[in-house]
């Protein structure tokens, strides 16, 4: 059904001589400026599902060089119905696309019943979008039997084809959770699976975005890919962002430490993220409110699926302190690679920021779902690194950069009692299973949470850096219960009252467009059970 619903004209003409029900907008007497050329091509999305509404997503584009639509506002009608030909339109209305917010939509569709499926479609002018289909959460209290997601970040254009995309579209799923890395940042690169759109505003040599128009440009790149169209247009999208929709390894409004002459001051580069997250939000089916200027936003927020689970979406970039260390490259590492000592050490360090902080203490200690899970983006559990001289060393841009803040939240985690806590994340181009414990060399210590680390859909993760890994992980982190960074792909959480079961989904290869996909790992977690085991 997903891969049909891009471009799918025929059946859209016809069912566009449907009429909405009563008390409802027919959407085809939707106007706008007269358009030249479908400007669907984005196509469409749905994301933040609730028990009663969803946000329904699109972006009217005239090509991907530019926004042919000028300054012109654009009525868009909607539609949203419960069977594919909208025979049953159950909710419709236009909205207006604003120059402002690059002729993007975003519809919070209210008044739907919880636990069903539902089609949408947009319309401005002559011209009719593909068909989206989303579904709501289960209602409020229920006790809800099953959840299926995906989790998918780090999407790399250059480094090869959203295979993974495909594969998840076509995958009986509820939702996807997607903990950034949405775009890339970096200037195109000439022997590229892939090529990425130059930049238009900012310096070639960069290596990074700056402007409104070169992060616009590079999320509609990214959006005209028809892997992804499809898998929006599959499922709606849980949605958090990392550093590269942004730029890498910032901290706050810390600019990357190792880019002069390109570095800037704080004041410089908070206008540099207002560009970022406002352009985000424009491409994203997101239900965030921008109330105090685009450099703050607030995307840290909840999903209850009945009493089966509570998903705690966080932000670890926008209110995160400095990564400790000064950016000093150790070893021939990235500048955020650093001896274990300096997050040891880091007690004033934080990667959520207080406010955050209290809200998910907060959200966990309330809880009664069955499990309790932190959505975010980095890798929680310690990796201990040796090399050459012998030295310890992490990834501070980690929760290894951070140690006290990681011992204190699972230490309020295990005396919440909070039942079955999971904590998700991305960022590392590779596949992490791990126990959590309070005590980190005390193999007798109670784990206290699980936690799976995706893989990425293209991003690379260094050859040469795998051997080093399993060695590392061998000698010096046996909670690390699984790894691969040999392979690109997603994880499918499969998630009922009694077990959490995760399965690695492996794309053969990124370098070709339809490469096949497959399962390369099995893992879960019982019920009641603290800790992983292998399926």
């Amino acid at each position: 059904m997903s891969e049909q619903m891009v471009g799918r004209r025929t059946l859209l003409g016809a069912a566009g001589a449907a009429v909405a029900l009563g008390g409802v907008v027919d959407v085809r007497r939707a106007h706008a400026n007269p358009l030249r050329g479908d400007p669907f091509g984005l196509g469409v999305a749905s994301g933040d599902p609730l028990p009663d509404r969803v946000i329904l997503w699109t972006r009217l584009l005239g090509d991907l060089q530019g926004d042919l639509l000028g300054d012109h506002a654009v009525q868009v009608g909607w539609q949203i119905a419960t069977d594919e030909r909208f025979r049953h339109v159950v909710r419709a209305g236009s909205a207006t696309a604003r120059p402002n917010l690059a002729h993007s939509i975003h519809v919070d569709a209210a008044g739907l019943r919880p636990g069903r499926d539902y089609f949408y479609r947009f319309r401005t002018g002559r011209f009719i979008s593909p068909i989206g289909h989303t579904r709501t959460a289960p209602a409020p209290g229920s006790a809800a039997a099953r959840l299926r997601f995906a989790v998918a970040n780090c999407q790399d254009w250059q480094n090869g084809y959203f295979g993974a995309y495909r594969d998840i579209a076509a995958a009986d799923l509820d939702l996807v959770l997607h903990v950034g890395d949405y775009i890339y940042e970096y200037d195109p690169q000439q022997n590229a699976v892939r090529q990425h759109n130059p930049s238009s505003g900012t310096a070639q040599g960069a290596d990074q975005l700056i402007t409104l128009a070169d992060y616009r440009n590079r999320h509609a790149l990214y959006k005209s890919d028809l892997a992804l169209q499809a898998a929006h247009a599959a499922l709606p999208f849980i949605s958090t962002w990392d550093d590269h929709e942004t730029e890498n390894n910032y901290a706050g409004l810390v600019d990357e430490q190792d880019d002069p002459p390109w570095h800037q001051t704080p004041e410089q580069f908070k206008l540099q993220r207002a560009a970022a997250y406002q352009a985000w939000y424009e491409h994203t089916p997101v239900r965030a409110t921008n109330r105090s200027g685009w450099s703050d936003l607030r995307i840290y927020r909840r999903f209850d699926f009945g009493t089966l689970l509570r998903l705690n979406v966080l932000d670890t970039r926008q209110y995160r302190t400095d990564q400790p260390g000064g950016g000093v490259p150790t070893g021939g590492l990235p500048s955020d690679f650093g001896s274990q000592v300096l997050g040891d050490t880091n007690v004033t360090g934080t990667l959520t920021g207080p406010v955050q902080e209290a809200w998910l203490l907060d959200g966990l200690r309330t809880s009664r779902s069955r499990w309790n899970v932190l959505g975010q983006q980095v890798m929680m559990a310690p990796t201990r690194f040796v090399t050459p001289p012998p030295a310890s060393v992490v990834n501070l841009d980690q929760w290894d950069g951070y140690t006290p803040q990681r011992r204190r939240l699972l230490a309020q985690i295990s005396a919440s009692k909070v039942a079955n806590p999971v904590v998700i994340a991305g960022d590392i181009h590779s596949t992490w299973i791990n126990d959590l414990r309070l005590t980190v060399d005390d193999p007798s210590a109670p784990v206290v949470a699980s936690e799976f680390v995706s893989t990425s859909i293209t991003s690379d993760f260094p050859a040469a850096f795998v051997p080093i890994a399993e060695q590392s992980n061998a000698a010096f982190n046996p909670w690390v219960r699984y790894f691969n960074g040999r392979t690109h792909g997603w994880l499918r959480m499969d998630v009922d009252r009694d077990r959490w079961l995760t399965e690695e989904r492996s794309v053969s290869s990124v370098a070709v467009p339809d490469a096949p996909s497959s399962t390369t790992a099995r893992w879960v977690v019982e019920a009641g059970k603290p800790g992983v085991v292998p399926a």
